[in-house]
Order: C-alpha cells, then structure tokens, then sequence
C-alpha cells in the first residue's frame, strides 16, 4: 500500500489542497512542516496523533520540520468560542525550551521558532509586506473567522491568519517547505499561506489537514477539555497512560490503532477481528498501550505499567514500591493513617468513616480492605506489617471508594 492509501485507510486525510498531493506524498521528498503554539510545557495525545504522521511521512522519504509558535503563542490562535487566554512572554519562552527538548527527544525532528523571523518585523513593515495581500472578504469567509463573528473576536485574534501565513512563506524561502501538515481547524490557516506564497512568489504550495483525534462523544483530546494525556512521563506516569487506553471506548479502540500506532493494515485487521469476537480480553486495547507507551518513553516503561496494573489491585501490591503506589494512585484522596491501632480506631480517626458505629458495619460486611486483603476482625490492630515501605497503604471501602493511607510517624 503507498502512502496516500495508508493515510486514507487511516482516516488520516481530511482536506488536500490539490488533487497532486496524492503523486507528491508517494513520490517522496518533500520538506513539509507541521506546528504547534508553547501554550503548555508538554505536547498531549491530540498533538500525537499529528506529530506521528510527521513520522509517517519522514519514514516514506519525506523531511519534516517542526514548529513552535514562540511568536504565534503570543497571540494566540482564535476559539470557534471564546479568545484564548493570554500567557505571559516569559511562560512562552520557558514552553518553548520544555517542547523543543521533548520533541527533539521523542521524534527527532528539526524544531524551529517563528519568533527568531517575526520579533523584527515593524508594524508598518508588517502591513505593507504581508497585510496588504489579504482581503479582508477572504479572511471574514474562512471557517473560524464566521463562527467567531456573532460572538466577536478581537484584532488580534483577526490577525492570526496573517502570522501563521507568514511562517509559511518564511519557511518555503528559507527552509525549501512546500507543504503544511496540521489538523483539520487549521485549514483556513494553511489556504491562506498557500494564497500568500503564490501572490509572493508565483509559485505553488501545498497543505492537507487531519481529523482530529477525538472520543466517541466528539469531544477533542486537548488540555482545554480538561483531559489532556500528556507526553511528559513527569506530567503523567506510564501507568497513567497505560490505563487510559485499557479503559478507551470499546467503538474507538480500532480508530485509535490506526491513527495513534505503525501496525500494519494486516495486524490492525487480525486485531480487529479478535476484539470483535472477544471483546472482555482487551486485545486491542493492551496492544494499543503497548505501541504508544513504547514509543515514548520505552518498552522498560510499558512493562512497569503492566506490573503496576497487575499488582495494584491484587495480592501481589505489596511487591510494588511506596514511590510506585503513590504516582499510580495521585489521583484518589490521601489519608493519614496513625498504626497500631484497631482497624475501627484507623477508619474513624482517617475520616474514611463517619463513625465507629458505621466503621464496625463495613468491617461486619467484608466492605474494608487493606491492601486488598479483607479485614473482618473487629480487633485487628493495622501495624507496620499493613504497610509498604512503612511509608502507605491502600484502603478499600466498598465496592469503589480508595484512599492512599499515608503513614503518620
């Protein structure tokens, strides 16, 4: 399968800008480059999904270059609801390091910064060079424009389409890129650079978007939803991850593989056919957080996920570390926990109960456990032995309530 198939079957191409690309993809050769504005320290798993066609084409003989918006990020890209909120030049420049240390880590591509070309630019310069080959018309007409203008939207954020266009330009002069790679909301950005090439320079450029990696309910996979899957192995443990994609949706997990991994048609198919007929063996989903995982960060760390997964919830937990358990569980509520005393005493004064009535009840029911062994003993004393590393231990209540105990000496 050529590359422009394998991109269609992945459900990687949503807009081209001319039926050529097809030929220019296959071919091989092209210096393309795809961005991404510093507004975090970290790239997330929507930037993934972007970045890794980068890779896709640069295995197919293609160069791709990456940019980081160090002026962009300054102004930032306009909402379909709302103007972002701005963040201090400092805060820019700081994610500019942290995102070009990681990419360069993770990918290996050539970053670049639209600051070191924009941040000489005059205001006046600006707008004989570049302000005067957009019509206004042409920019009022694009997508993000419209759906902003009942709502309002600001100059600056007006203005965006001319930087980004600009960087296009640029980088067609001085670094031989004829085509922009990016997601799907950025298609108006990417015609317009292509527009101000061939009033510049007479010459063609070329541009495709993809979808955006999204969950069932359509929702994106980005840090302003409130969800973001970070790359940063600092930001979120493998374990983290590794457990966001056993839990993926049953109907995306298939999507996922083919936009998010470099298995083959073939394997994905034999996947697939397996997920459908055995879908409680999460076949696919293991598969998918291995490939992810082992990409960025190293199949050392897909495996502590696994362990950690496996150990977590079972007798075996008191094999993981005090270190292990509290980044695993950073997300459930923290208790102090005072030891030798009885296992009443150590739910009521951790507030895990209301009271020792209530403590003694959930004891009776077999609901409490300790590291996942149950304790029906009213008279059980919770010792050093409870723990692990004499540092935690995990509390169950019911059948989903968890608390970390954190030991107070």
């Amino acid at each position: 399968m050529n590359l422009y198939d394998d991109l269609k079957w992945r459900g990687l191409l949503k807009d081209i800008s001319s039926p050529k690309i097809e030929e220019l993809l296959n071919k091989g050769g092209i210096t393309f480059y795809i961005g991404t504005d510093p507004t975090g320290d970290s790239l997330h798993i929507g930037h993934f999904s972007s970045f890794l066609i980068a890779s896709r084409l640069k295995q197919a003989g293609h160069n791709p270059i990456l940019l980081i918006g160090g002026a962009t990020g300054q102004i930032g890209d306009p909402k379909p609801t709302a103007e972002r909120a701005m963040i201090t030049k400092e805060e820019v420049a700081c994610n500019v390091e942290a995102l070009t240390k990681q990419v360069k880590k993770v990918f290996g591509f050539e970053v670049v910064n639209n600051w070191d070309w924009s941040k000489d630019i005059n205001f006046i310069d600006y707008l004989r060079d570049y302000g005067k080959y957009f019509s206004v018309n042409y920019m009022l007409d694009k997508d993000i424009i419209k759906r902003r203008l009942e709502a309002g939207i600001t100059y600056t954020e007006f203005s965006y389409m001319i930087m980004q266009s600009l960087d296009f330009l640029w980088l067609y002069e001085n670094k031989g890129v004829t085509m922009q790679v990016a997601g799907q909301d950025q298609w108006g950005n990417i015609t317009a650079g292509i527009d101000l090439i061939r009033k510049k320079t007479g010459k063609e450029a070329y541009g495709f978007t993809m979808p955006l990696i999204t969950k069932k309910d359509g929702t994106k996979f980005g840090k302003s939803e409130g969800n973001a899957i970070w790359l940063d192995i600092n930001k979120i443990s493998s374990y983290e991850m590794y457990q966001f994609f056993i839990n993926t949706e049953d109907e995306m997990v298939i999507d996922y593989l083919k936009k998010l991994t470099f298995l083959t048609k073939e394997e994905i198919l034999k996947i697939e056919a397996i997920h459908k007929e055995k879908p409680e063996q999460r076949v696919a989903h293991k598969r998918l957080a291995e490939e992810v995982i082992t990409f960025l960060h190293g199949h050392e760390e897909y495996l502590k996920a696994v362990r950690i997964s496996e150990s977590l919830f079972s007798e075996k937990v008191k094999n993981l570390s005090s270190e292990e358990v509290m980044t695993s569980l950073k997300g459930v509520p923290s208790v102090e926990v005072s030891l030798d005393k009885t296992i009443v005493d150590m739910l009521v004064d951790s507030k895990i109960v209301a009271s020792k009535r209530e403590a003694r009840e959930f004891v009776l029911a077999g609901a409490i456990s300790i590291n996942n062994q149950k304790i029906t003993d009213l008279e059980y004393v919770v010792s050093d032995e409870d723990t692990i590393d004499n540092k935690v231990l995990i509390i169950k209540r019911g059948k989903k309530n968890y608390y970390l105990g954190i030991v107070n000496k």
